[in-house]
């Protein structure tokens, strides 16, 4: 079945991979049994390709909430969402929703995953971003017409999210590839090496991902090999990353990141493709 074009990512996420998911699509055998994905983030690569049967994971609950409320509930998301306005004092509103674990707690899954959208298309630069106590910190972005209720790709995301055998997971990485086997494959998209102290960015969920976790995940990938299950990485082009997967097949591609602190420093950068197979 050729795939729905609506299917898209909803949110925008650090890190997303919608201009490398042709590329990356390219990769990815033709025939597999079972597609897992334990770094799901804005789900470009899943949205792209669809595969009929997928594991998909974030360790993000409030991601990952998302997800749910789209796959049980797509209407009752829609019309949440038509309740939000973009103005400045609303917005530090909602975002002032998390600081009180009375009110937050007060607001149903499908209530948090419509808050979360809202933020997301509403704040500086459009990414989510939380502090050391997972508070959502992003500033207002002061757009004029922000698609808040995106109901074409919402409700595409839906259709597909039960058209297919989708299991959603909200665990740690190495959990979430549990139950993979010779056919699977399993696409990692990690937080990235940093290329610099100030492109440092892990924002996205409290904790990081520091290189102890890198190094936890190349053994995950070891382990993987020597079940035959083919697997494909991306992650950044640092010394560190190169000589971590240098057993493996490493193939550079370019892209544009905008997330380094300082503006100069922005544009496009060396990422690596890694996998285990020809």
């Amino acid at each position: 079945m050729k795939p729905n074009q609506l299917v898209a990512p909803v949110l925008k996420w650090v890190g997303g991979k919608r201009q490398l998911v042709h590329t990356i699509a390219k990769c990815i055998p033709e025939r597999i049994s079972t597609y897992y994905e334990p770094f799901l983030g804005g789900g470009a690569v899943l949205f792209h390709v669809q595969p009929k049967k997928a594991v998909v994971n974030d360790l993000n609950e409030d991601l990952v909430n998302v997800y749910q409320a789209i796959k049980d509930d797509v209407e009752g998301l829609i019309d949440d969402l038509r309740l939000h306005r973009n103005e400045r004092e609303y917005y530090y509103k909602i975002r002032a929703v998390d600081r009180n674990k009375k009110a937050f707690g007060e607001l149903t899954d499908l209530q948090k995953a419509s808050r979360i959208i809202y933020l997301n298309k509403t704040c500086y630069n459009g990414l989510f971003r939380v502090n050391s106590q997972g508070e959502f910190n992003s500033p207002f972005g002061k757009y004029k017409n922000p698609n808040i209720v995106n109901e074409g790709t919402l409700r595409a995301v839906s259709k597909y999210l039960n058209a297919a055998e989708i299991t959603l997971r909200n665990q740690d990485f190495a959990d979430a590839i549990k139950g993979a086997k010779k056919g699977s494959f399993v696409y990692f998209d990690p937080p990235y090496d940093p290329i610099s102290s100030s492109a440092n960015f892990t924002g996205y969920n409290r904790g990081g991902f520091g290189r102890d976790e890198q190094t936890r995940l190349k053994v995950l990938c070891d382990g993987l090999n020597k079940k035959g299950i083919h697997f494909l990485l991306s992650n950044s082009a640092t010394d560190f990353i190169l000589d971590l997967y240098k057993d493996y097949t490493i193939e550079f591609v370019r892209a544009k990141r905008a997330i380094n602190s300082k503006g100069d420093k922005r544009g496009e950068v060396n990422e690596v493709l890694v996998t285990n197979y020809g």
